[in-house]
């Protein structure tokens, strides 16, 4: 984890901080998921490399961390007289919404657990008459 819960916590943070919050992804990647989040229909590699300004490499390994995220889905469009490509767009909001909301519940019920076995292994010790003479 780059910043602690405390230092998380101070920052002003905007719902698009969720990206880098829930899958540690890159500003470029905020910035491919923000160009889909403008357009109806679904664009190609080629395309978001075009608006985004970067190599169509680059741009395909955001599209791929955040298809690996869960955000984008890539649909395949079939030529008429064969071959394919794909095209990307964002998945429905209330359903990633769903799994960050299952992923956040899963990590407090996990650090709950930790809590618990840091209580149980120096809480005594914490409170006993030897640690508070030292």
């Amino acid at each position: 984890m780059a910043d602690s819960m405390n230092e998380m916590l101070r920052k002003d943070m905007e719902c698009e901080g969720l990206l880098e919050c829930f899958h540690d992804l890159k500003a470029l990647d905020r910035e491919i998921f923000q160009l889909l989040s403008e357009r109806q229909d679904p664009l190609t590699v080629d395309e978001i490399a075009e608006q985004v300004d970067r190599e169509r490499t680059t741009a395909y390994r955001g599209i791929q961390r955040l298809l690996q995220a869960g955000f984008v889905q890539k649909e395949q469009v079939n030529y008429d007289h064969g071959g394919y490509y794909h095209v990307y767009r964002l998945r429905d909001a209330d359903e990633v919404a769903r799994e960050m909301q299952r992923t956040l519940n899963d990590w407090y019920a996990k650090m709950g657990q930790l809590i618990g076995e840091f209580e149980d292994k120096y809480g005594e010790d914490l409170h006993s008459p030897a640690s508070a003479e030292s």
